[in-house]
């Protein structure tokens, strides 16, 4: 049966990039250079153990490191400047948010190649250089991404599909984690993917991806607008459109601790995701499509209501938990209803939209 993809063609793999996934060498490019982007806000000890890593393992590799800090508080710009006095630190006066950062850092590198790095990765190799030695070998690509370790070690899913009618739907009801192995109700999350090989995806998840300079003036920089969240699946389709192949490139790993800092107000960023995903409907899809994306939402969150609502009746030791989810599913059902409003307007202002951009 043929995956529903809305007019979005599954990217196969050619030949070339076939033959490409057995590197003859480790080494980057001869006179290649690759400048990181590094943005931070209030995460002081993970961004520590990502630059000491980063230093560590790729030394030598990168020309320059240029970190972007987001107005933080907890002493993460005074550890930046004083420990790692070789990268450049950029001070913003407020949150700028996520996007709008990178986007900073972005304007200031010099590289033939940019690399985004989320602050709460830790390298455990030298993952750059294969990576920029593959983008050399295929001059199609225009942006690539490694395998992401949790902290336990083992893979975890970081690549995605293009959102759809369909794909949402089945989001909704259960239906990927049901058939989890299956390309047409697993779609949206590639739960259909192991992530062990290198092939072409449409969305790779912005925590750490390399792109080709070249491809980025292209493009464009990420769009300001997504103030944190989304905006990597608003720059992959805006690669795709341009006709820039995106690589899930399987021989280069990191860790990624992932919700360093939003782990702060879980409902808030929750609902951020939410809010940043109908950006992406409203700027690249009709109005059709956005009502049918809002209606997936709403029997999403109508589910899990039910489902937390019986589960915190029937299990007393973990009301504490279930109370959680209720109110996260209670709280996207009111922004449903009214999809225009940010959750700060919603009055959800723990953490402030000043918030985290840890995905």
């Amino acid at each position: 049966m043929k995956l529903l993809t809305d007019n979005f063609p599954t990217p196969q793999m050619s030949t070339e990039l076939a033959n490409s996934q057995t590197l003859t060498s480790k080494l980057p490019p001869a006179g290649a250079t690759v400048s990181l982007v590094i943005v931070v806000w209030n995460a002081k000890k993970y961004v520590q153990e990502c630059l000491e890593s980063l230093r560590e393992h790729c030394q030598g590799v990168y020309d320059e490191v240029i970190v972007v800090d987001n107005a933080s508080t907890d002493g993460s710009p005074e550890l930046i400047a004083e420990t790692f006095p070789e990268f450049r630190l950029i001070r913003n006066s407020e949150n700028l948010g996520f996007a709008k950062a990178n986007n900073i850092g972005i304007a200031q590198c010099s590289g033939e190649y940019v690399c985004l790095v989320n602050s709460d990765v830790k390298f455990t190799g030298d993952c750059l250089s294969p990576m920029l030695r593959y983008l050399s070998e295929n001059p199609g690509v225009g942006m690539t991404g490694p395998k992401m370790l949790g902290r336990d070690g083992k893979v975890w899913r970081s690549t995605m599909r293009f959102p759809t009618v369909w794909n949402q739907f089945c989001r909704a009801l259960g239906l990927d984690v049901a058939f989890k192995h299956s390309q047409l109700f697993g779609g949206y999350l590639m739960s259909d993917f192991d992530h062990e090989t290198t092939t072409p995806v449409e969305v790779l998840n912005g925590w750490f991806v390399l792109v080709r300079r070249s491809a980025l003036d292209r493009v464009g920089p990420l769009d300001p607008q997504f103030f944190m969240y989304g905006e990597d699946v608003d720059w992959c389709y805006r690669f795709y459109e341009a006709g820039e192949r995106i690589v899930f490139f399987a021989d280069a790993e990191a860790i990624h601790y992932g919700g360093a800092s939003s782990s702060n107000a879980p409902v808030r960023f929750y609902l951020e995701q939410c809010y940043a995903n109908f950006q992406y409907w409203r700027k690249h899809r009709g109005w059709l499509a956005q009502l049918a994306f809002l209606g997936s939402l709403a029997v999403y969150h109508t589910l899990r209501l039910l489902g937390a609502a019986w589960a915190y009746l029937v299990s007393p030791s973990q009301r504490p938990n279930n109370l959680a989810k209720l109110r996260r599913a209670a709280v996207c059902l009111q922004w449903v209803s009214q999809p225009q409003r940010s959750p700060l307007e919603m009055g959800l202002d723990h953490g402030t939209r000043s918030g985290s951009q840890v995905a």
